[in-house]
Formats: C-alpha cells, sequence, structure tokens
C-alpha cells in the first residue's frame, strides 16, 4: 500500500475534525499500510466436520499482489501427525519461512490427525480456499515429504486438474493407476539410504509411470546416501519453490522444467544460509 500526502488538504482535514481526530486517522492508516507489509499465518479449523485444520501463511505484500500470488498446499509427515497444530510448524515450508526463506506464495499446510492423507479431505480445503481467497488459480502447488509424499502423489493421482506441478519427497503412493499423474509435471526425489521409507516406493511409482506410456511430464531422483530426515533440507531451499513456480496450469503441453538443478552442496548448505531465526510469524 502506497500512501499519497497533499498538505493542502491535510490541513483542511485539520480544520475539519481536529488535529486529535487527524492524528488518529493517519495512524490509522499507517498501521494499514504495515499490515500491508506482514507476513503471517493463520489458523483455520477443518472446514467439514470429518476434514483437517490447517495453517495459511500470507507473504508480504498479498494485499497488493493477490491476483498473481499463488498458492502452495504443504503435506507434513507421520511424525506431526495429532491434534496438536504447533507440530505443524516444526519443518517444512512454514518453519523455512519463520527461520527467513521468501517465499512469495500463500502456504497451506493442513495437519492429519492419523492414518494416510485422504485426497478428498485436501480437495475439500483447496475449494475451501477458492472460495475465501484471491489468488493465481493457474499456480496452485504442492509438495509432500514422507507420509506427505503419498499423500502428494495420491492427490495429484486423484485430482490432476487442481495443481500446476508438484514435488514427492520420500514418499510413494497408495493408489494403483498412475496415468492421471502423467498429466502434470511432477519431481519424485528419495535418499537411497533411507531406512524409514524404503527407495523402491518411490521406484515403484516412476517404473509404473513408465509402463503405463505417462512419464514425459515426470522427473526423478535418487539421491546417494541421503537418509529419510536428509529431503527435509529440499524446504529450505529458494530453488525448490523457483521450480514449482516455473509451471502452470494454463500451459498448452505442460513440459517438466529440468533446468533448475539442485546440487548436494545447496543441498547440504540449506540450513546453514539461515544465520538466526526470524522473529515469531503474527499468529491470527
Amino acid at each position: 500500500m502506497i500512501l499519497f500526502y497533499n498538505t493542502k488538504y491535510i490541513c483542511y482535514l485539520c480544520n475539519m475534525v481536529g488535529r486529535k481526530m487527524m492524528l488518529m486517522l493517519f495512524w490509522g492508516l499507517y498501521l494499514l499500510t504495515i499490515q500491508a507489509q506482514e507476513d503471517y499465518l493463520t489458523e483455520k479449523r477443518a472446514v467439514k466436520s470429518d476434514g483437517y485444520p490447517f495453517w495459511i501463511y500470507t507473504p508480504k505484500n498479498y494485499n497488493a499482489y493477490k491476483e498473481t500470488t499463488p498458492l502452495i498446499l504443504f503435506l507434513h509427515g507421520a511424525s506431526l501427525r495429532g491434534t496438536d497444530m504447533n507440530r505443524v510448524l516444526r519443518y517444512g515450508s512454514l518453519d523455512a519461512v519463520k527461520m527467513g526463506l521468501e517465499v512469495p506464495a500463500l502456504i497451506v499446510a493442513p495437519q492429519n490427525p492419523k492414518g494416510p492423507w485422504n485426497p478428498q479431505k485436501l480437495n475439500d480445503i483447496l475449494e475451501w480456499m477458492e472460495k475465501h481467497y484471491v489468488y493465481n488459480r493457474w499456480r496452485v502447488y504442492m509438495v509432500g515429504m514422507s507420509l506427505g509424499g503419498y499423500g502428494t502423489l495420491d492427490f495429484v493421482g486423484t485430482y490432476p486438474e487442481k495443481i500446476a506441478a508438484a514435488i514427492a519427497l520420500c514418499g510413494g503412493a497408495t493408489i494403483k493407476d498412475y496415468r492421471k499423474m502423467g498429466t502434470l509435471p511432477l519431481w519424485i526425489i528419495h535418499g537411497t539410504a533411507d531406512r524409514s521409507v524404503k527407495i523402491e516406493e518411490s521406484q515403484k511409482v516412476v517404473e509404473g509411470m513408465k509402463k503405463a506410456g505417462v512419464a514425459q511430464r515426470l522427473r526423478y531422483e535418487w539421491i546417494k546416501g541421503a537418509s529419510h530426515g536428509d529431503l527435509a533440507r529440499y524446504f529450505y531451499l529458494s530453488d525448490t519453490y523457483d521450480w514449482l513456480f516455473m509451471h502452470t496450469l494454463n500451459e498448452p503441453v505442460r513440459p517438466v522444467d529440468t533446468s533448475i538443478q539442485i546440487t548436494a552442496d545447496e543441498r547440504s548448505n540449506a540450513y546453514r544460509s539461515f544465520t538466526h531465526r526470524k522473529d515469531e510469524l503474527d499468529i491470527r
């Protein structure tokens, strides 16, 4: 928000409403300006009785750029399941912005109380967002790790028309039909030393997509020597989000981008780029 000042007009208002009222008006406008520049978190209850509660991260300058703002749906792993929403802030996209990473997008982070992620319940959240928030509908993305990696692949295999591009880290899929996954740019990443979720889970999806002839938009990577937890580093790298933003739903052919490469050095230094945790986000 930009405020324009006209001296004669201000003097006129001072005479009309008094200096005290004018001062209150000025500070009110100033606070609105500050609010427009802030980023903050909002906690939302489940949109349906059996649905997921979720966080919404609102980026800086959102009020000025609503129509062009992307949306990212982040799915956590099994360790963050439960009913304490603060657990969702322990790692991932929301923790990255708390650490100081600039992600110019709305970030929606639901909490799964138990069991696998349910694609229909996730779609309920997206439909709620469509009704209550303004953003670029062509730029809706999805990222998930571990159980969230399963949730990501299950969702894009069920509602591929909703997502412009997706990244699934050290997960797999519970659905057996991989054909719809091939309709959007998809990046599957797994560590070869993962003992929590075996790499074969991701490899099964990749091979299934190849067998079905739908791997044209698939990108996959097996990180040599990487453990399960190592892949959380991707959430703290700007290149991860830049890769997502390279894609849109309204591209005619929807090719997968391969120009962005995340090196081993970038992964190993992912946390070191943050010298200190930023001030806590305003929670509303």
